[in-house]
């Protein structure tokens, strides 16, 4: 089973999303056959290269609702492992970050990719690390066991950058607007970081229709209205 999961590195609910669907993963009977990889998506495309502090950055976007916005997220994570420090958080842009998880899955394998794509996250949310800078990337790169030289000659270049702009089309073109979302065999599509249970149902689900070989059905994202980052996911 190939699920593809579309999502940004400064989102945080893709962070909750991906620990719940790790968690249901591991409990999925059929885990070994999961082949899980993980598409780019950017809430902020013009982004600035050069970063700056998040709650500053939310606050003009948001307003006054933008410290409720963290803390709820940060009372959501808490419960799924996750230190949130928005006070150390860093709005950057994650076009580098996502070439950089481009290499690591067409060179390493989703394995090392989703082990790169982790790091990312808590670099970005917990470390207060600049993700948008080659030579902190660099460091978190090489701590996931890709190699130091190909990954700084890598984003010295512009490898990566057409494969990585056309996946960013093709989520576009699959009327993806908020993330995360799970798509599933190239046809069902799971928006949001649900509760772990929900995501093995579909894992099982998803199984069972494989293997009865049943007619397939596609399914469109749903698009989420509202706020970015409301429960479940972030939106445009």
């Amino acid at each position: 089973m190939k699920v593809e999961i579309y999502s940004d590195i400064a989102c945080p609910w893709c962070y909750i999303g991906k620990r719940r669907f790790d968690q249901a993963l591991e409990r999925f009977e059929g885990k070994d056959e999961v082949e899980v990889i993980y598409r780019p998506y950017q809430l902020v495309p013009d982004a600035p290269a050069t970063a700056s502090p998040h709650r500053a950055w939310l606050a003009e976007r948001y307003g006054p609702q933008s410290r409720a916005m963290d803390d709820r997220v940060t009372e959501l994570g808490r419960a799924e492992g996750i230190d949130y420090d928005f006070d150390a958080a860093l709005h950057a842009n994650t076009f580098l970050g996502h070439r950089l998880l481009h290499l690591a899955e067409a060179e390493y394998g989703p394995a090392v990719q989703g082990v790169l794509k982790e790091a990312l996250l808590k670099a970005h949310f917990t470390d207060g690390v600049d993700v948008g800078d080659p030579a902190a990337l660099t460091e978190v790169a090489v701590a996931a066991g890709l190699d130091r030289q190909r990954v700084t000659e890598y984003l010295a270049g512009d490898e990566g950058e057409d494969e990585v702009r056309h996946q960013l089309a093709e989520a576009r073109q699959l009327g993806i607007s908020a993330v995360p979302t799970f798509v599933f065999e190239g046809q069902w599509a799971v928006q949001g970081g649900q509760e772990a249970e929900m995501f093995l149902q579909v894992l099982r689900q998803v199984a069972a229709e494989e293997q009865n070989a049943a007619q397939p059905h596609t399914a469109q994202p749903h698009t989420a209205d509202g706020e970015a980052c409301a429960d479940g996911s972030c939106a445009i």
